[in-house]
């Protein structure tokens, strides 16, 4: 008979030292059994809805969180029943090392090393390392005569918990209802808010429970109820933090420019009937974009950051351009790395990925670490202008008002133009009001006049 042993897994560190994380949904039920890097859980840090990998290849005996809770990193999430292959190892030490498979990388750094060579391999590692899972910790049973299965008889195995979503465990429990005696209709069982709402009654719910179960946002407060209070945490609560500490700690510095921007819409429209662009989703922020790439060459101060610890001005050389999107769950600001050597053409790709990544809540941690300047654009809520506060780390952001025809001096005439007002602001520690306004004009010339580019690049 194979002896096992129990390993529990604990919360890792899933970038810049963060201290917690929520258990947003579990891929895996009790009694399952899972493979090396398979996706168990999906977990909210302060940034980012990250996917959890398995670092072992065995059967789950315990989910020691519920999804909702907040987990603080170090604390055991999930038990695995593995086989223990301690006592089958061999002198041979260092050729069985040699033939350990090479790490295969994930979303959270990498997996665990395949443990079945015979030879366990342990690897010290700090919590606090950005993006790798922190070791398991082996916890092994009371010692015993023979080795034994831990795995319970069929017939007592506990029963899996009803396979749903989070917003439908959330549904079923404001409406009182025990998904034990739901019936899925979904794929493989999975319970819907459908089979929630025909099981209270065919769909003869209350409005307020109608509101609740179309949308996933907070419940509308009970009647005779005046407030309705929700709990600050993951991405809200990092980008609250990082918004006063950015507020209050960098002085800001904000100037406007209203430009006319008819020749940028002029192009955007010959660039979307171009076959080198079919395809391709090219908006005005395209073009802001490539106007600030353009501009920090003429204009480097703006792509830096001020170092309080070493008292030291950091000069960077690559430009990782920050878009502000805003998501489900609150405000978060990725950035596209080395945007500066992109091509149009690329830059629309990467700003189409990278938003659409933003909004469905899968953006990486890395994908939100290393920013240098950010572009926000509050057109699109039809704002024309306002005071972009800092991303923290960062020297300027840039706003980008709506586009909107306004009567405009024209060749000495008053003509109807497509306008767009453009907001900077910058922090006064690096950046002179001089530098600031040099680059702000750079920007609003490139999009005036597009053919600029080639009297600046």
């Amino acid at each position: 008979m194979t002896a096992t042993m129990i390993k529990e897994f604990r919360l890792p560190d899933l970038g810049e030292g963060l201290t917690e994380s929520e258990i947003v949904s579990w891929k895996v039920g009790v009694g399952d059994t899972v493979s090396l890097n398979q996706i168990i859980a999906e977990v909210e840090t302060a940034k980012a809805v990250v996917e959890l990998p398995s670092p072992f290849a065995g059967v789950i005996t315990a989910l020691h969180e519920q999804p909702g809770t907040v987990v603080e990193v170090g604390k055991p999430i999930v038990s695995f029943e593995v086989k223990d292959d301690a006592g089958n190892q061999t002198a041979a030490a260092a050729p069985a090392e040699a033939a350990l498979p090479k790490r295969e990388p994930n979303l959270v750094g990498y997996g665990a090393v395949v443990e079945s060579t015979g030879r366990p391999v342990r690897r010290q590692r700090r919590l606090v390392e950005p993006a790798r899972p922190a070791e398991p910790v082996e916890t092994k049973p009371a010692p015993l005569v023979e080795p034994v299965e831990t795995k319970p008889p069929a017939d007592t195995a506990p029963a899996e918990r009803p396979r749903s979503t989070p917003p439908v465990r959330k549904l079923a429990k404001d409406l009182g209802v025990d998904l034990e005696s739901v019936t899925g209709t979904g794929p493989s069982g999975l319970i819907t808010r459908d089979d929630v709402r025909n099981f209270v009654g065919g769909g003869d719910l209350p409005a307020a429970a109608h509101e609740l179960a179309a949308q996933d946002l907070q419940p509308a407060p009970a009647q005779g109820e005046r407030e309705v209070r929700t709990p600050i945490k993951g991405v809200r609560k990092f980008t609250a933090a990082a918004m006063v500490s950015s507020a209050f700690t960098a002085p800001h510095v904000t100037e406007f420019l209203t430009v006319d921007v008819t020749p940028s819409m002029e192009l955007l429209a010959r660039l979307k009937e171009s076959k080198a662009f079919a395809g391709h989703k090219l908006t005005p922020l395209t073009l802001a974009a490539k106007a600030v790439l353009i501009a920090l060459r003429r204009n480097p101060g703006l792509n830096a950051r001020w170092d309080e610890a070493n008292q030291e001005i950091v000069q960077f050389n690559y430009v990782n351009l920050g878009i502000a999107a805003a998501t489900p769950r609150g405000l978060t600001v990725p950035n596209i790395k080395d945007a500066d050597r992109l091509a149009l053409v690329d830059l629309s790709t990467a700003l189409a990925g990278l938003t659409d990544t933003a909004r469905a809540g899968k953006t990486s941690p890395a994908d939100l670490s290393g920013g240098t300047i950010s572009i926000t654009n509050i057109g699109v809520f039809g704002i024309d202008a306002g005071t972009p506060i800092l991303n923290p780390g960062e020297a300027a952001i840039l706003a980008m008002g709506a586009v909107r025809k306004t009567p405009w001096e024209y060749q000495d005439q008053v003509a109807l133009r497509q306008v767009m007002t453009l907001s900077l602001s910058f922090d006064h520690r690096l950046v002179d009001g001089e530098q600031g306004s040099r680059f702000l004009a750079d920007v609003g010339a490139l999009l005036a006049d597009p053919g600029m580019a080639f009297a600046m690049a």
